[in-house]
């Protein structure tokens, strides 16, 4: 099985108060593999962290989401974090943007609070999930099946409970993203 992404481009959608944790180590990872990433947020020019218990770094936006299309992708990363996906997934772009990695097939990694946005999308009735265990609830209510794992794989989509899952999430999004089939 390969873990090669070269010539993969892989987005990763924030919105000011993403998780640092939760994009820096997806990003590296990817990178170490061979992706190239993308920020992409409807923040401006640069977007803001939130590094555990207080603001964090800011990191220079790639591709603002009004410029951004799914098809230019071959995979999605949703870091968490709660401020972040919580203005995602009241941003009718970013939702779009979401829905069309699943409308496509493309495969999706969520962690933390990410799967939020993934409400929103309309794109969890019927896959199993996991996330930050607060999101139980609004999962199951959206029709999703919740399960308390470290990660857990439905269909393409990847999904963790926090940061101390980090190396397993790693793991798995590198595996699927690599078994995927688009280049974009």
């Amino acid at each position: 099985m390969t873990r090669n992404l070269n010539g993969k481009k892989v987005a990763l959608l924030v919105a000011e108060g993403f998780e640092q944790v939760e994009l820096e180590a997806p990003r590296h990872a990817l990178e170490e593999a061979g992706a190239l990433t993308h920020i992409i947020s409807p923040a401006g020019e640069s977007v803001r962290a939130w590094d555990e218990q207080d603001w964090g770094d800011e990191f220079p936006v790639d591709v603002d989401l009004a410029d951004a299309n799914a098809v230019d992708y071959a995979a999605l990363v949703l870091p968490g974090g709660v401020m972040n996906p919580d203005r995602l997934r009241m941003n009718d772009a970013a939702v779009e943007f979401v829905k069309d990695f699943f409308t496509a097939g493309k495969p999706v990694a969520a962690i933390c609070h990410g799967p939020w946005t993934l409400i929103e999308a309309d794109v969890v009735r019927g896959r199993t999930l996991t996330s930050y265990p607060s999101l139980r609830t609004d999962l199951r209510n959206a029709g999703a099946a919740w399960v308390d794992r470290e990660v857990v794989v439905d269909r393409g989509l990847v999904t963790s409970r926090e940061p101390n899952d980090l190396p397993a999430f790693n793991r798995k999004l590198i595996e699927v993203f690599a078994e995927s089939h688009p280049r974009a």
